[in-house]
């Protein structure tokens, strides 16, 4: 199980010490949230933010573009610094053109993800699932943290999951938006294989936040 915390969440003003706490724990990525204020109603980092972050930290860098053009920024946080990034199928929407982004992040030596909304068919990421590294459910609608979790997105998790073991695809399962002590144990029943959270581990004690998500694999 990987547990990636969401830096939306962090106080921006104690990023080296938090970041520096991070290090100490079970947390193996640093989940980082790119919105445009397009394809969702809020704006976030730019890639000299990402590439700050990049060099405080030996995490594991999971960008998640939440934006319209794709194709572009995928380049550009590429070169931030990014080591895995995840964008949505719902801002190409069409199989071919995710395709080809999907090959050329992996042809750039990075790890290739896509994700779905929350009213988004899941069956639309089965086609993509023996070359993806990995698939991130929405457990919240993107655009904003603190958001609280949605049960049916489990569903889509379990569907996933029988989908790779069928396919015999070694694709991660991520779940991202309301992951707390006890959304954790549900998510990792259902088949999820990283846990995305961010309120639940910069608005508490972090070191003991991760613990109590680790210890529930």
């Amino acid at each position: 199980m990987i547990i990636a915390p969401s830096i939306l969440s962090m106080d921006f003003s104690k990023i080296p010490t938090q970041l520096a706490e991070l290090e100490k724990t079970e947390a193996q990525w640093l989940h980082v949230d790119i919105m445009d204020g397009h394809f969702v109603p809020n704006l976030t980092f730019g890639p000299d933010f990402v590439k700050s972050i990049r060099n405080q930290t030996k995490l594991l860098m999971d960008v998640h573009i939440m934006v319209s053009d794709p194709v572009y920024f995928a380049d550009v946080f590429i070169e931030a610094g990014a080591d895995l990034i995840t964008f949505h199928y719902e801002a190409l929407n069409d199989p071919q053109k995710v395709s080809r982004l999907i090959h050329h992040i992996q042809s750039k030596g990075k790890k290739a993800g896509l994700s779905i909304k929350p009213a988004t068919p899941v069956e639309l990421l089965y086609p993509f699932l023996k070359d993806l590294d990995l698939v991130l459910v929405m457990s919240v609608n993107p655009g904003f943290g603190g958001q609280a979790f949605m049960p049916e997105s489990l569903v889509k998790v379990s569907q996933l999951k029988h989908q790779i073991q069928l396919m015999e695809s070694s694709c991660l399962i991520q779940i991202d938006g309301g992951i707390n002590q006890d959304t954790a144990v549900m998510a990792l029943n259902s088949g999820v294989d990283c846990l995305v959270a961010g309120s639940y581990v910069f608005k508490n004690n972090i070191a003991k936040a991760i613990k109590t998500l680790w210890e529930n694999q």
